[in-house]
């Protein structure tokens, strides 16, 4: 079952702003990326499952809680997989589905996830899929 989390209104007005922006100029693409993105996702992840934040461009994991370190990742409306850098102890991935939600694709062991993702690209990053996430958290792989 797919879990929905609602996104924070400041954020739910940029993605509003990027669909107005679109319709207003079309073939143009308004996409928030990069650190933006990443800030979004931590945060929403942090509230939305009760982790504490590390500060800031912090290498390895984003959060913690109890059970250990959290990895976070999160994409948007257009997103099909996640860079990963590294194996983690969790992961967790969001992808905005809308300007007010945001879905969570993966909560789970990073193991997983980095043997599912594929080759090293010259930066540095392999990339997963989120269907193959989805595979992963439904248990079907």
């Amino acid at each position: 079952m797919t879990r929905r989390i609602p996104l924070p209104s400041p954020v739910a007005r940029i993605y509003e702003a990027v669909a107005e922006l679109e319709a207003r100029y079309p073939g143009r693409k308004f996409t928030p990326d990069g650190h933006l993105v990443g800030s979004i996702g931590e945060v929403v992840a942090a509230e939305a499952l009760g982790l504490t934040l590390y500060p800031a461009s912090r290498p390895g994991h984003d959060a913690f809680d109890a059970a250990g370190d959290v990895q976070i990742k999160m994409t948007g409306p257009r997103g099909r997989g996640v860079a990963l850098y590294a194996d983690c102890v969790r992961l967790v991935v969001l992808k905005v589905v809308s300007p007010a939600e945001a879905e969570l694709v993966y909560d789970g062991p990073g193991a997983p996830a980095w043997a599912a993702a594929g080759p090293m690209g010259k930066n540095g990053q392999r990339v997963v899929s989120l269907a193959r996430l989805k595979q992963l958290a439904e248990g079907r792989v």
